[in-house]
């Protein structure tokens, strides 16, 4: 049952084929919008658009060109996008003086790169239209220090700072700029935490962690027109963590 919620509104979900991308293109279909998923897991991503009744195509978000063929691609089916869910991401365990450059640089390329240049890409339609919600997924690190996972907190805090710049620059255009900041969710990229899963989710004030769903119906408040005020502003969802 369509609610509307996202009703004529073209929406791309980057890193959206599974985990969190997807409960957000699930959940974004279910509200009525034309929802354009990206990933490199191309098989999971084009069997999930085919179930869902969406877009899909592969995207290396940390590759400008992909970004120019794919907008491309939106704006001669559709004419404008309306929504930018920067969602794609990577997580590395390694303190500083571990960190190899080479991971620095991966990490960064995609987590922070990727949602530089997502939004870059975006912008110029935006910014003509007069309207528009950009959507950057950083995290509970993206606030606070991220012990062990250097390059991941470093992308995080980028993706916040990033955030902000481009609200303040977009304000007078119409176009919002805004971040989520989940701490623990259920999706595959929470097991390469291993042993330490089960003793964060217990320190959690709320005792579990999230599911997917909870986040993406974040983001949809943040796509939405209901969210018409805010922007340049961090959303926390994380069961209480920030608070301790």
């Amino acid at each position: 049952m369509i609610n509307g919620r996202l009703e004529g509104k073209v929406c791309l979900i980057t890193g959206g084929a599974r985990g969190q991308g997807e409960a957000e293109a699930r959940l974004f279909r279910s509200e009525g919008g034309s929802v354009w998923i990206t990933d490199v897991l191309d098989e999971t991503g084009e069997h999930l658009a085919k179930e869902i009744g969406a877009e899909y195509r592969h995207l290396d978000v940390s590759q400008e060109t992909e970004w120019t063929h794919l907008m491309d691609a939106i704006i001669a089916v559709h004419g404008r996008i309306d929504v930018l869910i920067n969602n794609a991401g990577i997580f590395r365990r390694n303190k500083l003086v571990h960190t190899p450059l080479e991971e620095y640089e991966t990490v960064m390329a995609i987590n922070a790169r990727g949602v530089f240049l997502g939004m870059r890409a975006v912008a110029p339609h935006m910014l003509a239209a007069g309207r528009g919600s950009i959507v950057n997924i950083s995290s509970l690190a993206g606030l606070r220090g991220a012990m062990g996972a250097f390059a991941y907190g470093a992308s995080k805090w980028a993706v916040r700072g990033m955030t902000k710049t481009a609200a303040v620059e977009f304000a007078r255009s119409g176009v919002r700029a805004n971040s989520i900041h989940p701490g623990l969710i259920e999706t595959p990229m929470a097991d390469q935490l291993g042993g330490n899963l089960d003793k964060m989710s217990k320190r959690t004030p709320l005792g579990r962690m999230a599911d997917a769903a909870e986040v993406a119906r974040l983001a949809l408040f943040l796509a939405s027109d209901e969210s018409s005020y805010s922007t340049g502003s961090e959303f926390i969802i994380d069961g209480g963590l920030n608070a301790l």
